[in-house]
């Protein structure tokens, strides 16, 4: 099995209908550590040794945020600053995080049309997120594709559940180590890959 680390970070959960949902279905799962980073560090004074920790002890992280201006919010930022150091995450002697895999579970306002070249926002996701892969790949780490939900604004309670449950359902799939490089490495987003076993769809 195989550790999760969920950093999760929204200014503003309390009014999150998307978030709210997806963390209340995983945040129990056996092998997950969920981390809010707004209620641990509502000052932004983050306790770098312990974060340190944290991704020192699993061995899957997640980023999970609303994409705010096509990146994360702020205290997300604040957190890579200070705790990916220099000769701990990267350069000649950073090699801490090194064969960890990582990525993204974003919400958007907008349609996934809109995030082409044609389209409103003249970029795809994977484009806007290339810091976040960036960084991952400076600190010897595997970026997965990222799992996004789009047009979260029009959602209804039912739309909602539906994605809740295919996301529990992918963390558990990760925390048993049952999806392959070769399935994550064909998807533009992991929403694509179903993780229930044939056994139980059968």
């Amino acid at each position: 099995m195989s550790k999760l680390l969920l950093l999760f970070a929204h200014p503003a959960f309390e009014k999150s209908r998307v978030h709210a949902r997806l963390i209340r279905h995983c945040r129990h799962l056996e092998g997950l550590t969920f981390h809010d980073l707004y209620e641990a560090y509502p000052d932004f004074d983050i306790d770098v040794k312990r974060e340190q920790k944290l991704l020192l002890d699993h061995d899957i992280i997640i980023w999970q945020h609303p994409f705010y201006w096509y990146s994360g919010p702020a205290l997300l930022k604040q957190w890579e600053d200070l705790v990916l150091e220099h000769g701990w995450a990267y350069g000649a002697l950073g090699d801490k995080l090194t064969g960890k895999r990582i990525f993204n579970v974003i919400s958007s306002g907008g349609s996934k049309e809109a995030y082409t070249e044609t389209g409103r926002n003249r970029y795809t996701i994977r484009q806007l997120l290339a810091p976040f892969e960036q960084t991952a790949k400076l600190c010897g780490m595997e970026y997965l594709p990222p799992y996004v939900l789009h047009g979260t604004h029009r959602f209804s309670n039912a739309d909602i559940e539906m994605h809740a449950v295919q996301y529990e359902q992918l963390l558990v799939a990760l925390i048993n180590d049952r999806i392959t490089p070769d399935e994550w490495n064909k998807c533009t987003y992991l929403n694509e890959i179903n993780p229930i076993p044939e056994t139980v769809q059968s």
